[in-house]
């Protein structure tokens, strides 16, 4: 099964990068959304530097950040993207990886666990509804959520930072651009929110 959901990832992401090419052959990169500018039809990067067809092992930390202006035909853009600078929350150590703006770098960090959950869905009653992260500043802890991982799982938040954006904690979406030249994306497919294998 895990095979044949590999080959037909392989497919897709073929097809993705030839439909509708005449002439030369684009390129296909993916990549964590980080920001998303609406009103100027742009986003902002983390590409991957390792990609395993098949797995959930994929990893974003190629830096700088790149800027990508969105296909002009509405018809080639998927749905619209979550940003975030979460670029992994490790379902075994807790540790969460982050690109930290301020600095340009990508920043690990482990804080105490309060209590973790597996198994958690995304129409679980514990997740659904409910926007996260969650920062409660009186009991100083995080929560953050993997779709990825099914994992829910509240951290222990030091003072030094509290201050830090919420979108730190957050994970942005996972997407693939075609292009042909660099920083004009002419499709854009949201991964995260398209299920490739839903019947």
């Amino acid at each position: 099964m895990n095979m044949k959901r590999a080959l037909l990832a392989i497919l897709v992401l073929v097809a993705f990068a030839l439909a509708g090419c005449s002439g030369d052959f684009g390129k296909v990169l993916q990549a964590k959304v980080i920001k998303y500018d609406k009103d100027k039809k742009t986003v902002t990067l983390i590409l991957e530097s390792e990609h395993h067809f098949g797995t959930e092992n994929q990893v974003f930390d190629k830096l700088p950040p790149v800027t990508y202006a969105l296909p002009a035909d509405p018809a080639e853009m998927g749905p619209e993207p979550k940003a975030g600078m979460r670029m992994l929350m490790d379902p075994e150590t807790d540790k969460i990886v982050y690109y930290d703006e301020a600095s340009g770098t990508i920043k690990t960090v482990q804080f105490p666990v309060l209590d973790k959950q597996k198994g958690v869905a995304k129409d679980d009653a514990r997740v659904v509804d409910k926007k996260f992260p969650l920062i409660d500043t009186d009991k100083k802890s995080l929560t953050v959520y993997s779709s990825r991982w099914k994992t829910l799982v509240t951290l222990s938040l030091p003072d030094e930072y509290m201050s830090l954006p919420a979108a730190t904690w957050d994970s942005g979406d996972i997407v693939r651009i075609y292009y042909k030249e660099e920083g004009k994306a002419l499709r854009f497919m949201n991964v995260s929110k398209t299920d490739i294998f839903k019947k």
